[in-house]
């Protein structure tokens, strides 16, 4: 079972991720509402989750400040990184991200992108 963290500052944002992704048996570990909480949270983590969607636009850090924190850490970290703002995805993949989701998305496109960077 693939383990997740979800970073995203809308609470219902995360709860629609959070039901999708465990309805279609993803296992979803670890919940951060901003940039700074996700990284602490990560840092902390015992078992690090096999994939993290990033949000971008968030109060206190943003996504792709957050994710160049978390690949510090871990280089081989998979990161689906989500943004309203396409003109971001240059920058985020640049900072690790190894796939990139323009809001708004179908969630089989999250899907997608999460079966992708799976474990096998």
């Amino acid at each position: 079972m693939t383990s997740v963290m979800i970073v995203d500052d809308e609470l219902f944002i995360v709860e629609l991720y959070r039901d999708i992704l465990q309805l279609r048996g993803y296992k979803v570990m670890i919940t951060a509402f901003d940039g700074e909480e996700g990284v602490r949270k990560y840092s902390s983590a015992p078992e690090k989750p096999d994939v993290i969607i990033m949000d971008h636009r968030m109060p206190v850090m943003n996504g792709v400040e957050a994710t160049k924190e978390i690949m510090r850490e871990n280089p081989k970290q998979k990161i689906v990184f989500v943004s309203a703002d396409v003109m971001v995805e240059a920058e985020a993949r640049d900072a690790g991200a190894a796939e990139f989701l323009p809001k708004p998305f179908r969630m089989d496109d999250l899907i997608e992108k999460m079966e992708r960077l799976s474990p096998p």
